[in-house]
């Protein structure tokens, strides 16, 4: 039996125990056999007991203290032995065919690394959370579809990177690729990961039948707040240090500098302004602290760029 299972599903978990229950109860509902691994980041409230006492069937990983995000799932990706990994927010739930639509989408193309679900709003159900990022050159990670009724986003396309919030991973690609970088612990992360898997060559798509419902924010409270904003501006540094080589750095030095005076001002009115600011100095201050993306492929460099200038246009605010 274990051998025809094709997909690992990977949740990196702290607290929200009713979220994570919710979401176990989806999966239970799903059309296609799965594995499960969590990853507790040292959670204050009874998720462990939980998973212990009502799925026994899943394979556990109990951190003594609160690892971050790309560390957990790093560990979950290492202990994995199926094809595929689904990754999952524990603030989502998921449709009985879910896994079998990103599946059927990741299958039309070996070059194919990473396919991101249809999220919808758990809270409006008419609404899209996101279906699909895409990144512009004012260093801008986009949710395309935020907002936008249910009814568009209908077909399956190629899209820059996938939300690890909800996403189907080729497992094998990240011995090319390279796992997770823990040095951003959280936020950014993903679009790290999206733009080494462009670099390599390598594919994302977007799957319009894969349905994840996403409570949104439930581990850090709200939609800003201060460690976020920090450590969001601070990763979006290390994006461009680690994988632009000089050329693309000064090309489009202006972009991204107006781009981060923009964001400073939204931060401001927000009552961030500070954390935004300290952020982008951490970032500049430790930026030689991180590893390097490299074997960097100058016609893929290429097509990455035309493709942020045609996302800055496409995608302005």
């Amino acid at each position: 039996m274990d051998s025809q299972i094709e997909v690992t599903v990977i949740i990196p978990n702290y607290n929200n125990v009713k979220l994570l229950d919710n979401l176990l109860i989806s999966l239970k509902k799903s059309d296609t056999p799965f594995k499960t691994v969590i990853v507790d980041n040292n959670s204050k409230d009874n998720s462990v007991e939980l998973i212990k006492q009502k799925y026994p069937e899943v394979n556990l990983i109990e951190n003594e203290v609160n690892k971050g995000f790309a560390k957990a799932v790093n560990q979950a990706i290492r202990v994995s032995d199926t094809k595929y990994v689904f990754l999952l927010n524990n603030d989502t739930t998921v449709c009985p065919n879910t896994i079998s639509a990103l599946l059927k989408t990741i299958k039309r193309d070996e070059k194919i690394f990473s396919v991101t679900s249809k999220m919808i709003q758990y809270h409006d159900k008419n609404l899209i959370d996101d279906a699909g990022d895409e990144y512009t050159l004012l260093s801008w990670s986009k949710k395309i579809g935020y907002n936008h009724d249910i009814s568009e986003y209908n077909e399956d396309r190629e899209v820059f990177g996938a939300c690890a919030g909800a996403a189907l991973y080729n497992r094998q690609y990240f011995d090319i690729i390279g796992l997770f970088d823990e040095d951003f612990e959280s936020y950014v992360e993903d679009m790290d990961l999206n733009f080494r898997a462009r670099i390599q060559g390598y594919k994302s798509y977007y799957s319009s039948n894969a349905i994840v419902y996403h409570y949104g924010s439930a581990t850090t409270g709200s939609r800003y707040n201060e460690f976020k904003v920090k450590i969001s501006a601070r990763n979006n540094i290390y994006l461009i240090y680690k994988n632009m080589p000089l050329w693309m750095k000064i090309l489009n030095f202006p972009f991204y500098s107006l781009g981060m005076i923009i964001k400073y001002i939204f931060f401001i009115k927000k009552g961030y302004g500070h954390q935004y600011k300290s952020g982008i100095s951490e970032g500049i201050k430790t930026r030689k602290d991180i590893s390097v993306t490299e074997n960097k492929n100058t016609r893929n460099l290429l097509k990455i760029e035309l493709q942020m200038i045609i996302n800055t246009f496409k995608y302005p605010f």
